[in-house]
């Protein structure tokens, strides 16, 4: 039996993994520990995991099926979508629930905290997208060499 995984999803998943193993890896160096083990799925920092996984994919999408292919426009679109939200959206929330731990703090409110889902900033999302568009050219040109 034949088992050949999709490309796409190759890209997709190396990206996603490697970004997160890098947050965790520079988060560690800058804090000097390495015990932060959910570092490797939490929202925020450097780079954006979820701008290097839709660019690598959207990347691939590109060299495979053409850059003037309507899925290639989708995926660009898609990814102009994700990284607007890393930075925008995210980040705001980001930012408004951080102000409300520090209020919660201040008037001493007892209880769990909520949780602050963290965005990105602008850097994060860049450095994100050159990261996925990186992975996508390893990959690929890995695979067709083969």
């Amino acid at each position: 039996m034949d088992v050949t995984l999709s490309i796409y999803l190759i890209v997709g998943a190396v990206a996603w993994a490697s970004a997160q193993i890098a947050k965790y890896l520079i988060k560690s160096i800058r804090t000097k520990s390495f015990r932060q083990m959910n570092l490797l799925y939490l929202s925020g920092d450097m780079p954006s995991a979820h701008t290097a996984t839709v660019i690598a994919m959207t990347t691939v999408i590109g060299l495979v099926d053409g850059f003037g292919s309507g899925l290639f426009a989708l995926a660009a679109i898609f990814s102009a979508v994700v990284m607007y939200d890393a930075v925008m959206v995210r980040r705001s929330s980001g930012e408004q629930g951080a102000a409300l731990l520090a209020y919660f703090t201040e008037i001493k409110r007892k209880g769990v905290p909520p949780r602050v889902a963290k965005g990105h900033t602008p850097l994060e999302v860049f450095v994100g997208a050159l990261w996925g568009i990186s992975v996508a050219l390893v990959v690929f040109f890995a695979t067709v060499n083969q």
